[in-house]
Order: C-alpha cells, then sequence, then structure tokens
C-alpha cells in the first residue's frame, strides 16, 4: 500500500511547477550516482564480473517488491518489459566492451556525449517534445564540452592506445544505446498506472541475464578472483543503480525527456571528479575549462525551458 501511495504522489505531481523543480533535482542525482556507477564497472574487476555481480545484487533485491509490494503490472506492459530486457542487454554489452578497451575517462564522455542530442531528436518523434532555441544551444554547449573532454583525454592518454579506436567506435554505440532505452523506457514508465510498479520490475526483470553470463566467465578463468569483494561490489552497485536509474526515469515521467537527459550527461563532469580522486587520473585547467561547458550547457537547457 505505501508503495502504491507513492506512485499516487508521483502522478499527482506530473505537469505541476513542484514536479518540475522534483525532476530537475532527480535529474542531477541520477547524474551523479551513474559516474559512480560506471567507476564501479570499471574499478579493479573486470567489467563483465562486476556488471554480473551488480545485476544480480539489484534483480534479487527489487524481487519481492515487483512480486508482493507494488501493484502488479497490467497486460499491455509485458510487451513493453521485453523490449526493455533487449535493449538493456545490448547496451550493457556495448558499454563493457567498451571499458574493457579504453580508458574510463575517454570512453565514458563519449559515451554519454552521444546519448543526449539522439534522445532529444527521439523525444521529439515519440512524445512531441520540442526544444527552444536557446536550449538548442544549450545542448550544443554541453556537447561541445564532453568531446572536447574526450578528445582531450584521449591525446593525453599514454597507455592502451592501439585498442583506443575500436573502444571509440563501442562508446559512440553505447551513446546511441543510451538514446533508444533513454527515449523507450521513459515510454514505458509513462505507459504503467504506477511508476513503481514499471521500476520494480525493470530491475527485477533486468537482474536475470548477465549474472548467469558473468557466472560462465568467472567459472572458465585461471585466477578468478575472491568473490567476497566482488559481491561486495555488486550489492553496492545494486543499491547505486536503484538510486540512478530510478531517479531519471521518475523525472521522464515528471517532466521532459529530453531535458532529463541533457541535465543527466553532467554526470561526465562528476566522472571526470571520481577518476581524478579515486582512479588517480589527473584533472588539469583544461579539463576543468571542459567540465565548466558541461555544467553551463546543462544550465543554459533548464533555463531556455
Amino acid at each position: 500500500m505505501r508503495g502504491a501511495a507513492l506512485g499516487e504522489l508521483i502522478v499527482s505531481l506530473e505537469g505541476t511547477a513542484a514536479g518540475e523543480w522534483l525532476a530537475l533535482c532527480l535529474a542531477l542525482l541520477a547524474a551523479l550516482l551513474h559516474a559512480v556507477f560506471g567507476a564501479l564497472q570499471k574499478g579493479r574487476h573486470d567489467p563483465l564480473l562486476a556488471r554480473g555481480a551488480i545485476d544480480a545484487s539489484y534483480g534479487l533485491m527489487a524481487a519481492p517488491f515487483a512480486l508482493f509490494v507494488v501493484p502488479w503490472p497490467e497486460p499491455h506492459m509485458w510487451p513493453i518489459f521485453a523490449g526493455v530486457f533487449v535493449i538493456h542487454a545490448l547496451y550493457k554489452w556495448a558499454a563493457l566492451a567498451s571499458y574493457r578497451r579504453g580508458a574510463y575517462t575517454v570512453v565514458y564522455p563519449v559515451m554519454r556525449g552521444t546519448g543526449p542530442l539522439f534522445t532529444v531528436i527521439g523525444a521529439w518523434l515519440l512524445f512531441g517534445e520540442t526544444f527552444s532555441g536557446v536550449q538548442w544551444l544549450g545542448v550544443a554547449v554541453l556537447l561541445a564540452g564532453i568531446y572536447g573532454l574526450a578528445i582531450y583525454n584521449m591525446r593525453t592518454i599514454t597507455v592502451d592506445r592501439d585498442r583506443l579506436v575500436p573502444a571509440l567506435w563501442l562508446a559512440v554505440l553505447t551513446g546511441l544505446f543510451v538514446a533508444l532505452y533513454t527515449t523507450y523506457d521513459a515510454y514505458g514508465i509513462r505507459a504503467a498506472a504506477d511508476p513503481f510498479t514499471f521500476l520494480a520490475w525493470f530491475f527485477f526483470i533486468d537482474g536475470m541475464l548477465y549474472p548467469f553470463i558473468a557466472g560462465r566467465a568467472y567459472a572458465r578463468m585461471a585466477d578468478p578472483p575472491t568473490l567476497g569483494p566482488l559481491a561486495l561490489r555488486g550489492v553496492i552497485g545494486g543499491l547505486v543503480a536503484f538510486g540512478s536509474f530510478g531517479s531519471i526515469m521518475l523525472a521522464t515521467r515528471l517532466d521532459q525527456v529530453g531535458e532529463a537527459a541533457v541535465l543527466r550527461e553532467t554526470s561526465t563532469v562528476f566522472a571526470a571528479l571520481i577518476g581524478w580522486l579515486l582512479l588517480g587520473e589527473r584533472v588539469g585547467p583544461r579539463r576543468a575549462a571542459l567540465m565548466g561547458l558541461i555544467a553551463a550547457g546543462a544550465v543554459i537547457v533548464e533555463a531556455g525551458g
């Protein structure tokens, strides 16, 4: 009952000034948490193993909520969930392939920079959302900062340069999947009577595939990592995923999909800070200036709305 009441509260805020403000806060929270989530996949463990541990964790945590707490999905939601499963499986494959080949601070900005432009276009085609001239200027500024950051990082990187080009192409492909799943999932959460029904079942269903793929990879390793730290990373990642994905999906239910997608891409700023603070990657004045462009672009998009 509490889940249903919370869902009713979210629905009641749709189209209101309070709902727009909440959507802004949720999109920025999603940006921060998504950068943390990306770093968890790129840390000490193989990205596939980390992904499997994370998916297993949030799938198991979501199961009781999906089965016993939130209202049961309406019949028309099952084909939507099938589409969600396929799109996210392909997105994860592309992201993991890119993380395995390229430096985090190079491939992550490309992934996230490709997404918002195509999400804005997709939101226009699917939901009839339009951006003003000022907002398009903000998108251009944000993309200039994101791609500028990727190019700068690419020029200064000294390891695994032979794998950088395929990593970048995979990052672009990942960005296209980001746009696809953002638009499609926004359609899904709007099609559900209760937004938390969509979220609970999304995590439950989405957590089914990659634990098995990662488990097979783990079994074939000559020197597999200790399960304890990997499981801990999975639990932390699962909780972060709840906050990150849940926040951006609720934001797309409350306000424009395109605006939420652009604001989420300030995650690139947070990712650069994480790379500097936790992964030992340098942040100099040029990168700081490019991160400022990203933040400025997001502000312009929000102010022009």
